[in-house]
């Protein structure tokens, strides 16, 4: 891409009757946590407004990232900036419990929580962050839908659940975007999920789209990641997968030279191309604690990949190794 010089992302309709977003979101998992490694607060303080002014308008956290820390650490820059961000927060996992918590009593009770630590008085878009099917999703969307009457809720959300899931939900509410894993390396949800969302007018927001680091070409293997790194738990890291992912890399590679740009950049312009193959809005969410980071992020959405490009790289995902997740019942693919 060679040197930029200043630039604002476009923004989408993130859903039908949804908030204009900037194209690119951020997702602040790790911002202040240590799933990905160390962080420094004041870099990610930083990060935050950098992001802002590129034109990410999308902020994306969760109740159980950090038992809530996470949410408390965005606090002061949304008390800054709330007229001009979304703001996306998830309850339904727990940190110190195990299991899904999809109840009425504990969805109110989670909704209260993230006002609080958020400091705000209403949550622009509010995801069920993962689906208990001992409780009927119309039940759980039921009640999310007396926060939105309620006014304490904007917008509502699902994350990874199924077409038919995502269905039933819409049903008794509208349903803005689902989140789930989409990349280049997980197109699991192509084939059902995604063509669901464009009959709803649903937006897809997808997290983890530079694979957890892989698509950078930046972690090769398990050898480079601190003790406390999520991914050491996760089948495409484990038992030689990582480096057989990272040798898969070759094409994505010579794509970004060509382009002069970062294998991430490539990455997240193929998924921004998805927004035309299937026609609904995509808003991708990488999340990152450097500056620099989040300027190269955002900048993927400004390449342009050609057709023989995106067939090169189209292969890339039936060839990857160990599933998303240990427990794949945590996901649309899961269940479909």
């Amino acid at each position: 891409m060679g040197d930029m010089n200043e630039f604002k992302l476009d923004k989408v309709r993130l859903g039908a009757g949804g908030p204009l977003v900037g194209r690119q979101g951020f997702g602040a998992m790790g911002i202040n946590t240590a799933y990905y490694g160390r962080t420094d607060a004041s870099e990610a303080r930083a990060t935050l407004e950098q992001a802002l002014s590129l034109g990410i308008t999308l902020f994306d956290t969760a109740d159980a990232y950090g038992n809530g820390a996470n949410e408390e650490f965005l606090a002061p820059f949304l008390a800054a900036h709330r007229d001009d961000v979304t703001i996306a927060t998830k309850f339904g996992l727990d940190n110190e419990k195990p299991g899904i918590f999809n109840d009425p009593a504990y969805i109110r009770a989670a909704a209260e929580r993230s006002l609080r630590r958020l400091g705000v008085d209403h949550i622009d878009l509010y995801y069920m962050h993962r689906r208990d099917v001992s409780v009927p999703i119309e039940e759980t969307v039921g009640v999310m839908a007396e926060l939105v009457a309620a006014g304490k809720v904007l917008r509502l959300g699902l994350s990874e659940v199924t077409a038919d899931e995502l269905r039933a939900a819409h049903a008794v509410h509208p349903i803005a975007a689902v989140q789930s894993e989409w990349s280049l390396f997980s197109r699991d949800i192509e084939t059902n999920v995604v063509p669901a969302a464009a009959a709803l007018g649903t937006a897809l927001v997808p997290y983890s789209p530079l694979g957890r680091g892989v698509l950078t070409g930046a972690v090769p293997t398990l050898q480079g990641l601190e003790a406390g790194d999520v991914r050491h738990a996760m089948p495409r890291f484990a038992g030689g997968n990582d480096r057989a992912n990272h040798d898969l890399l070759a094409p994505l590679r010579e794509i970004a030279a060509a382009h002069e740009a970062t294998s991430a950049q490539i990455a997240l312009a193929w998924l921004h191309t998805r927004q035309d193959v299937f026609g609904l809005p995509v808003v991708p969410i990488p999340g990152t604690r450097s500056r620099d980071r989040v300027i190269e992020n955002a900048a993927g959405a400004l390449v342009m990949l050609t057709a023989d490009e995106l067939a090169r790289l189209d292969p890339l995902a039936a060839q990857v190794a160990g599933d998303r997740y240990a427990d794949m019942s945590f996901t649309s693919a899961g269940r479909e």
